[in-house]
């Protein structure tokens, strides 16, 4: 099995105003920024970069005015001229526009100037087709409502990202538990897009024993990946990441629907018909006789010894045991006893 450090590592990278503390917060803001976002096609030679100050440049699209630019469309820019980031950034506004100006190509092919306020947030070329988060978010609303964010971590990090060069979204199920192969897993998905162009659109939906406060997602199995480039076929994904959401949830519908027949009927099935008969059962399935005879215990207080009952003492039991190795065993041995009524 496998451990998932995306949502670790966007928890460590986000700064407050980047969090979100609900689906639908983060709705609302990806909405607001689709709609105060505007696509400006324009050919490089209308671009005019100039000296706002002495360190920072403005750049002259057209007719349309003077705008700002952020780390990433400044970047894009230099890469339209073909000049060094790292060389530009140690000039003075003056002459970085003096450079700019000599080496922005002057052909006639459009460009993409994506721009929110007075800010370009990136440039593309004609190839690129954006996809709003708005959009995506949309589709998480309507189609995984069972899901929601993980526990808060201890820097204030959801699980809830968006900034200006893309968004991130960690979402699990907490009362999707099911069993497989004798444990317990719950279902959960990261979700990532970027209306910019920084990173790629992608999901990937997986089944986890423990999300730790640092949001990495432990013991992972049933791992599906989707990824796909912003082309011109980027809005036929949105229909495939509902696809992949809508298998996950389905198929957390039909074992958790088996998983409950299993803790019935191991509710009713006795694991034997009197305390030695069901000392021997739990020795042969390796649990030790001092745990056994306390697990009898506290099942007695229940009135019989069924599977539920001596799985529900052991998981009790384990939790009071000081070393993580042998909870660890115990919980897996308690596992095992609830087969028995599958």
């Amino acid at each position: 099995m496998n451990h998932l450090k995306q949502a670790h590592n966007e928890l460590f990278r986000r700064s407050p105003d980047e969090r979100f503390k609900t689906l639908a917060d983060l709705g609302e803001h990806c909405l607001r920024q689709k709609e105060e976002s505007v696509d400006r096609w324009h050919p490089p030679h209308v671009l005019t970069p100039r000296p706002l100050s002495s360190t920072e440049l403005v750049l002259e699209v057209g007719n349309d005015g003077a705008f700002l630019m952020n780390d990433w469309s400044f970047g894009q820019l230099c890469g339209l001229a073909r000049v060094s980031k790292e060389t530009v950034t140690r000039l003075s506004a003056d002459t970085a526009a003096r450079v700019f100006n000599e080496t922005i190509p002057k052909a006639n092919k459009p460009l993409q100037m994506f721009t929110e306020s007075n800010r370009v947030r990136s440039i593309h070329g004609t190839s690129y087709t954006r996809l709003h988060n708005a959009d995506l978010v949309a589709i998480l609303r309507e189609f995984a409502v069972d899901f929601q964010p993980p526990q808060v971590a201890a820097n204030g990090g959801t699980g809830l990202y968006a900034g200006e060069q893309d968004m991130f979204v960690f979402l699990i199920d907490p009362l999707g538990w099911a069993e497989i192969d004798g444990q317990a897993f719950a279902p959960g998905f990261f979700l990532q897009n970027s209306e910019t162009g920084k990173r790629s659109l992608g999901i990937q939906t997986f089944w986890f024993q423990a999300v730790c406060a640092n949001h990495i997602v432990w013991d992972a199995t049933e791992i599906v990946e989707f990824t796909r480039k912003h082309t011109a076929s980027i809005h036929d994904s949105l229909s495939e990441i509902r696809r992949i959401i809508e298998a996950l949830v389905r198929k957390r519908d039909e074992r958790r629907e088996g998983f409950v027949k299993v803790v019935k009927k191991a509710m009713e099935t006795k694991l034997g018909e009197d305390a030695e008969e069901v000392m021997k059962v739990l020795g042969s399935s390796g649990i030790s006789r001092s745990l056994a005879k306390q697990a009898l215990e506290i099942a007695k207080e229940q009135g019989r010894f069924t599977i539920f009952s001596l799985v529900d003492a052991l998981t009790r039991l384990s939790g009071e045991l000081k070393n993580a190795g042998e909870r660890t065993d115990a919980d897996e041995k308690a596992g095992n006893l609830l087969s028995l009524a599958a």
